[in-house]
């Protein structure tokens, strides 16, 4: 687990900031891939919300923080969801196109896949801020890739996926993109 000094300075606001665009979008079953420290929790009835997150540590945060709702370590089997998220996630995967395509099986039909990133345009000031302490300096060191909104559209083609909203927030720094599957017959 992170402590204060690597979180960086802005970090509480950058996540409220990725809560309040993600918001209007949840509906119905949620599934909070890298769900972290659990606080989407906090605006979803606990029967409806499954935390997943590969991080032990992070989990065991979310389940004091939160304990009526479930969290888990690996991937739910067999389980379908009307919302699956992933806030500030997608720039850490080193197969951002596989995890796409294996969150849209789990969707409910007539569900979204709701994501946040960073806008590529901002990765040097993201970098340099991490290096001055006002950006999370381990997040900043494990980005994998940064896209653009040609990049986002072209990856949710490439999973087969179809783009419902787009949207840039935090003074255009980062991105929220809805994302649904064609309908499965």
């Amino acid at each position: 687990m992170a402590d204060q000094a690597s979180q960086g300075f802005f970090s509480p606001v950058l996540r409220s900031a990725r809560l309040n665009a993600a918001r209007p979008w949840l509906k119905g079953t949620v599934l909070d891939v890298g769900c972290g420290s659990g606080a989407l929790a906090a605006f979803v009835d606990k029967d409806k919300y499954t935390g997943f997150d590969q991080d032990h540590q992070s989990i065991e945060v979310a389940r004091r923080h939160f304990p009526a709702h479930r969290f888990c370590t690996s991937l739910p089997d067999n389980a379908q969801y009307d919302t699956v998220v992933a806030l500030a996630l997608l720039e850490h995967l080193s197969d951002p196109q596989k995890e796409l395509e294996k969150w849209a099986e789990k969707l409910a039909p007539g569900g979204n896949i709701v994501l946040t990133t960073p806008h590529k345009a901002f990765r040097i000031a993201h970098d340099l801020g991490a290096k001055i302490g006002l950006f999370s300096s381990g997040a900043a060191d494990e980005h994998e890739e940064m896209f653009d909104r040609r990049g986002l559209h072209r990856l949710a083609q490439r999973s087969g996926l179809s783009v419902v909203h787009y949207q840039r927030f935090l003074a255009w720094a980062n991105q929220l993109l809805v994302l649904n599957a064609p309908s499965r017959h």
